[in-house]
């Protein structure tokens, strides 16, 4: 009822809003409005640039902070032919071999129109291996080759609970691989790395964000 009478004490008899009702506790109820509605808010934690790099590394600021964590890469570019992996790191990055299983397929449509199809890429998934997950199909070194995307990693320090992925990549042809799994380990992750199959990476963005848990 407090609702309703002070909504209407700040409309005119048309039906619009008096300029009085503008102001700031309104505008904080606007912006608090976005958390009771479910809205997340992402913190940028880190952002690395690839230039001819072996590996791009995230082996600080992954920890029970945030109970989600989203990599958003941008136009990662191959030094020589080759996919787009990615390993995870239970001892603060010396060594990237998390078990995992995983899942695999894309839909593609390339310049011409053919060819227009989803396949699922029995190749490309794991099962219980500790090898680096691929989220793209092999990109060439064309000026056009690139690839861009994000992954998510849910809950990495838990203790209890293994440790679930989810990606979207697009490389150009246009591939636009769908990637899901879990990490089957219930120590913390507490590193990610990035790397292509076949060398350096030379150039592209990754930024790390943590999803806010209020």
């Amino acid at each position: 009822m407090s609702i309703a009478l002070s909504l209407g004490n700040n409309l005119t008899t048309g039906g619009i809003f008096k300029p009085t009702a503008v102001n700031n506790t309104s505008v904080n109820n606007v912006t608090d409005f976005a958390s009771v509605a479910g809205s997340s808010t992402l913190v940028l934690l880190s952002t690395q640039t690839a230039s001819a790099s072996a590996n791009i590394s995230f082996t600080t600021g992954i920890d029970s902070t945030y109970d989600e964590y989203i990599f958003k890469f941008i136009n990662m570019y191959p030094a020589s032919p080759g996919i787009f992996t990615f390993n995870m790191s239970t001892d603060g990055g010396s060594t990237y071999a998390v078990t995992k299983t995983s899942t695999f397929f894309y839909s593609r449509q390339n310049e011409s129109g053919s060819p227009a199809e989803i396949n699922y890429e029995a190749g490309y998934d794991l099962a219980q291996s500790t090898s680096y997950q691929n989220l793209t199909d092999s990109l060439g070194t064309n000026s056009d080759d690139s690839c861009s995307g994000y992954l998510h990693l849910f809950a990495p320090s838990s203790n209890t609970y293994v440790k679930h992925f989810l990606a979207t990549v697009n490389n150009t042809y246009s591939i636009e691989s769908f990637i899901a799994g879990y990490g089957n380990t219930t120590s913390a992750i507490n590193a990610v790395d990035f790397k292509f199959s076949s060398g350096n990476t030379d150039d592209g963005i990754i930024k790390m964000y943590g999803v806010a848990k209020s």
